[in-house]
């Protein structure tokens, strides 16, 4: 069974990447790993899995995703069933339920109660007995797990399910569900704990039910007994609802949507990647406007994209980036560095608001007297990245006129606060210090860079095909795309030329960039001198 349910999740993932019905042959070649499947026998091979999952229907000769009942009714006509289940641990896999209590909601009114014990198989723990008041003699003569499910689910009927953290009774639902039938839950779930957590955020910022009760001023006091606990969570199910109306939820999928966690919600989006090759490349997240948000480069565009819809924390602009973005547009290239300095270009002129890189100015250090000031026009030291780093280096240049003459000095004044035990003149000489020596390092790096001449050879989008880019004269002096044969050398001196006639500024960013690669160069980038031969 737990088979054909993992085979039922995977599935469900296929459409949702597909954004659409699959054809059955398709889904199960996908599902089962083989390279050819008739089109009858891939219908037998997934018909129990589509049968059995409440999520999933035939659409013809494909395989869809089931409309959930419900999820487009007006929130004032729908029918909800709040429910509590208290259980004998929380692993759904060890534990077992024993009690559920549930309270049905009609046209925002509360209408009928359920409640019943359930036999959960094996002794109570005592903690759960303490906090729960429940005793091993009671639930021995209560009803076994399957004829209380079957009762709370006839009592549920279609009603959009309601539940404080929904995830963990769910689970403990689901696993009852599945001994019986081998599906799942396929009603709507409103979870209130995210639905007070979205709708509550700034007044509150605590979101349990407890504190939830404290806030509404619910009649029922939540208590560790299932009913009451069912009631008090009604009672702010009403409350969230009249919120969610005045942000101009309508639905019940509105709903639902609202009490869905950030995390979820941008999973869900992850077939907005479906169809990213494994190839070099950019990517630009685009709003439903069209405007591009965030621009990022990979190495494999498949796996970086993919990356962002899983369960790792991203930066808190890309994390917005990702809660707003409609469309990702990729551009595939022939190599990581092509892909690096494309990324460069499209920041520059396309400033995305989740792109940190190209929203600061470029600052200088610039002497002003005796001292040395931060500044955005050119000077000699710069252009830096940090300006707090910035400053404290300014600072410690003041009386020097750079920072090579700088540094001993300052490293014998440190020496001697340490010794006269003045630790704190001598901390902050030290973080003046470590600053002046990154901005040493930078400038050394940008100074070796400015006098490089090479051409930075590697593979074209198009097979066969080579890109150069030339630098030379502190920027990228000529990019060119060299044919196989003879013609890559015609090409190579066509840039060179062209160069010397064009003038341009200097590109900092671009010449680290380059930097960084000629550190550590991955094993498909070559560099030539730039008048010097290149290997055929």
């Amino acid at each position: 069974m737990q088979l054909r349910l993992d085979s039922a999740d995977r599935l469900v993932e296929l459409v949702q990447a597909r954004r659409g019905p699959v054809p059955a042959e398709e889904a199960a070649r996908d599902l089962f790993a083989l390279r050819h499947v008739p089109a009858g026998f891939a219908r037998t091979l997934l018909q129990e899995i589509v049968d059995d999952d409440a999520r999933l229907a035939w659409r013809g000769a494909a395989v869809g995703l089931a409309a959930p009942a419900g999820a487009s009714l007006l929130l004032e006509e729908a029918s909800y069933v709040v429910l509590d289940l208290e259980t004998t641990g929380l692993s759904p896999g060890r534990s077992r339920i024993c009690e559920i209590g549930a309270v049905r909601v009609e046209r925002l009114e509360r209408a009928e109660t359920f409640q019943t014990l359930v036999r959960p198989g094996e002794p109570l723990p005592a903690a759960v007995a303490s906090l729960t008041g429940l005793a091993d003699a009671e639930l021995r003569r209560a009803p076994p797990p399957a004829a209380a499910v079957r009762r709370f689910l006839a009592f549920a009927g279609d009603a959009v399910l309601v539940a404080h953290n929904a995830r963990f009774d769910l689970a403990f639902l689901d696993r009852e569900l599945e001994r019986l039938t081998g599906r799942r839950v396929a009603a709507p779930v409103v979870d209130t704990v995210w639905l007070a957590r979205r709708l509550l955020a700034g007044r509150t910022s605590r979101c349990s039910l407890v504190a939830l009760s404290h806030f509404f001023g619910t009649a029922t006091s939540p208590c560790h007994r299932a009913l009451p606990d069912a009631e008090a969570t009604a009672e702010i199910l009403l409350a969230l609802i009249g919120l969610a109306q005045e942000r101009g939820a309508r639905t019940v999928a509105e709903l639902v949507d609202l009490a869905t966690p950030q995390a979820r919600r941008v999973h869900a989006k992850r077939s907005l990647v479906h169809g990213a090759p494994p190839r070099p490349g950019v990517y630009l997240f685009r709003d439903v406007h069209g405007s591009v948000l965030y621009v990022g480069r990979a190495r494999d565009l498949r796996a970086r994209l993919r990356s962002y819809f899983g369960s790792g924390r991203q930066r808190p602009s890309v994390e917005a980036a990702l809660a707003a973005v409609a469309e990702i547009e990729w551009r595939v290239l022939g190599s990581e560095l092509e892909a690096a300095l494309e990324e460069l270009r499209l920041i520059r002129e396309l400033r995305p608001p989740a792109n940190a890189r190209g929203k600061r100015p470029q600052v200088y250090l610039r002497r002003r007297g005796a001292g040395w000031v931060l500044s955005e026009q050119p000077g000699p030291l710069g252009p830096l990245a940090s300006r707090a780093k910035a400053r404290l280096a300014a600072r410690a240049l003041d009386g020097f006129d750079r920072p090579e003459q700088a540094l001993p000095a300052l490293r014998r004044r440190l020496r001697a606060h340490a010794e006269s035990l003045r630790f704190e003149d001598a901390a902050r000489l030290r973080d003046r210090i470590t600053a002046l020596e990154q901005v040493a390092a930078r400038v050394r790096e940008l100074d070796r860079l400015r006098a490089l001449e090479a051409w930075l050879v590697v593979p074209a989008v198009e097979e066969g095909f080579r890109r150069a880019f030339l630098v030379a004269g502190g920027r990228i002096a000529a990019a060119r795309t060299l044919p196989p044969g003879a013609g890559a050398r015609l090409e190579l001196d066509a840039g060179l030329a062209a160069a010397r006639l064009e003038a341009g500024e200097e590109e900092a960013d671009a010449l680290l960039l380059v930097g960084s690669f000629l550190r550590r160069p991955p094993p498909e980038l070559e560099v030539f001198p730039a008048r010097g031969r290149m290997a055929a």
